[in-house]
């Protein structure tokens, strides 16, 4: 089939990679603007245009799909379908009659669990147990449309939510395309989301900073939900310390919540139930490092607390 994928960040050029590596025929992409990246703020493509750019694909980076110019080329390249994987912006009614087999997305949850823009990060937050990959005919609703395939993966209890988009980005891709192949050979049958809804909205800054004052296992899966992003953060002497993946311990003594106890080679953070211990921790304005390591560089004691 005649395809034009849209998707913009490293876990949608995996499955662009693997799109244009099939029979299929993949005639543009569309991905969001450069913007500015890293901390020298330079302006960057997103992996999905780097990665069509170097295979030759035309890309097409439009503030908007409601633009009538671009509507017009998306008509003139006459898709059979459109796959999406994390976009990040609205497909318009005006689009989505476009491709002859409409517009086939694929989502990082079990639908209808975790409709939104972050369904990896709530799963892990919530504590789910199971996840997964599934593909579904686009429409105007948030995540609302009849589902044409599902794969699962096992949450295990040290994901980050970088780690399980990593696995179900590539188990996902190969459900996206064995989508395709059904579409084209005339299988495909989707069908209507059942069960109970729920949402998932992009995570902020704010919804990272850890609250220390709820149970340890409730800060260990805050803190893997925003790692890498939007990175789980506290704050130490009026500065802030971003918190990478903490370990829950079973034989400490409880500490009050937020408080530190420095050790030589391990510091313990104070939660509403036992200790946890920080792993790396990132400093303003500086590199990740063993809290170990930055305890000593800022003469850290028992008096210090993270708020």
């Amino acid at each position: 089939m005649r395809l034009v994928f849209a998707g913009t960040p490293g876990v949608a050029a995996i499955a662009l990679a693997d799109l244009i590596a099939s029979h299929h025929d993949v005639v543009a992409v569309i991905t969001r603007p450069d913007a500015a990246s890293g901390r020298g703020r330079g302006v960057a493509s997103s992996p999905v245009a780097e990665l069509a750019r170097e295979r030759g694909v035309e890309t097409l980076q439009p503030t908007s799909l409601r633009d009538a110019d671009v509507l017009g080329r998306l008509a003139d390249l006459a898709p059979d379908c459109a796959p999406v994987v994390a976009y990040g912006g609205l497909v318009p009614a005006a689009a989505l009659t476009i491709p002859r087999h409409g517009w086939v997305n694929l989502h990082f949850s079990l639908l209808p669990a975790w409709r939104g823009a972050a369904p990896v990060q709530h799963a892990i937050w919530r504590g789910d147990d199971i996840t997964g990959a599934t593909t579904f005919a686009l429409e105007e609703g948030l995540d609302t449309g009849p589902i044409y395939g599902t794969v699962t993966e096992t949450i295990a209890s040290t994901d980050t939510s970088g780690d399980l988009l990593e696995r179900l980005a590539r188990t996902g891709s190969g459900l996206l395309l064995a989508t395709l192949d059904a579409i084209e050979a005339g299988t495909a049958h989707a069908v209507a989301q059942v069960g109970d809804v729920s949402l998932a909205p992009k995570l902020t800054v704010a919804d990272a900073a850890v609250r220390w004052d709820v149970p340890a296992l409730a800060v260990d899966r805050q803190v893997r939900a925003c790692t890498p992003a939007p990175g789980a953060w506290s704050s130490c002497r009026d500065e802030r310390l971003g918190i990478g993946p903490v370990q829950i311990t079973a034989d400490a003594e409880p500490i009050e919540p937020g408080r530190l106890q420095v050790g030589k080679r391990d510091i313990l953070v104070g939660t509403a139930t036992m200790p946890v211990r920080l792993g790396v921790v990132r400093p303003a304005g500086k590199r990740e490092m063993p809290a170990a390591d930055w305890a000593r560089g800022v003469r850290l004691t028992d008096e210090d607390r993270l708020i």
